[in-house]
């Protein structure tokens, strides 16, 4: 039972990344005003750029990471011409971004020759003499390198979010537009920004996907996550750390499928993979009975709404 629990434990860390990440970025970009449905697209497009990257230009993980990011933010100029200049619905927009990547992904993927192929990926780092502590080594010190990045990440995104001129400007967009303008802070300018920052932060958890998790690019490896993602910033009421606190349960309810299955449990299959979603439908119940007055504050009160300078009032 302590192998099968230290064995879970250690491989929770790579399975709530992803969830983490997914769910950062989501605030980031909904923390201006901008509904952002479309995480399941950026993840996938991330995970199939960074796999391509590491077919084309080798083991070069940061590279692959990097290029991830990227393409996801590249994608998320289309969402953002939809959403902010075009003002087009915002959730119909987002629901077009994912199923626009699930098609691109999937025509690139199976063109290019990169699905299903087996590329190096990220490899654990043992830090040292605290890798050998019973127990806590593999769990806490025998981690790959996005896994020990993902709390300064968390810290810049958090600190920058709450302590910054940027992220006041950024939340007064997305609290209050027309105050915000009134200001002379650009409404466009910010939320174009918040959507391309938001979606290279999903995209890098896609590209941990391929590169960290499957070491492998397969058609439609986000296997929901996206919208699970969604869920989670919901609960989280928009906070990065109540975020990310719920990654890790998400990352456990996961890891514990293929441990159940490894020891040979008698547990119906589908019903573990099942798991995770039936979770998120717990956490939305959750999330909607605890609306208290000072929680409802947390969602930016522009949330989903257009805003053009020429309707100021």
């Amino acid at each position: 039972m302590v192998d099968f629990f230290i064995n879970w434990a250690a491989n929770v860390p790579a399975f709530a990344v992803p969830f983490a990440l997914a769910a950062l970025g989501l605030i980031v970009t909904e923390k201006s005003g901008v509904l952002s449905l479309g995480a399941e697209g950026y993840l996938l497009m991330g995970a199939l750029a960074a796999a391509g990257a590491s077919v084309v230009i080798g083991d070069h993980s940061l590279v692959a990471f990097a290029v991830g990011a990227l393409a996801a933010a590249a994608l998320s100029l289309v969402f953002a011409l939809m959403a902010v200049t075009l003002r087009a619905n915002q959730v119909v927009a987002g629901l077009v971004m994912v199923f626009l990547a699930q098609g691109l992904t999937g025509l690139i993927g199976t063109q290019q020759g990169w699905t299903n192929r087996p590329i190096a990926g990220l490899d654990r780092i043992p830090l040292g003499p605290l890798a050998d502590i019973p127990v806590l080594g593999p769990i806490l010190f025998r981690q790959d390198m996005l896994v020990y990045l993902t709390l300064p990440i968390f810290f810049a995104v958090a600190y920058l979010l709450s302590h910054t001129m940027v992220g006041l400007r950024l939340r007064a967009v997305g609290d209050a537009p027309e105050a915000a303008d009134a200001a002379g802070t650009s409404v466009t300018i910010y939320r174009y920004g918040a959507i391309i920052a938001g979606a290279a932060i999903v995209g890098l958890a896609g590209a941990y996907l391929s590169v960290g998790v499957a070491k492998m690019w397969v058609e439609g490896m986000s296997g929901g996550r996206g919208w699970i993602a969604v869920a989670l910033v919901i609960f989280a009421r928009w906070q990065p750390w109540r975020a990310l606190a719920g990654a890790v349960l998400f990352g456990g309810i996961e890891a514990l499928i293929p441990r159940v299955a490894a020891v040979g449990l008698q547990v119906p299959q589908y019903f573990m993979l099942m798991a995770p979603y039936i979770v998120t439908l717990a956490v939305m119940v959750y999330a909607n009975l605890n609306k208290s007055t000072e929680r409802r504050f947390d969602e930016p009160r522009g949330l989903g709404q257009p805003y053009l300078r020429e309707e100021r009032r």
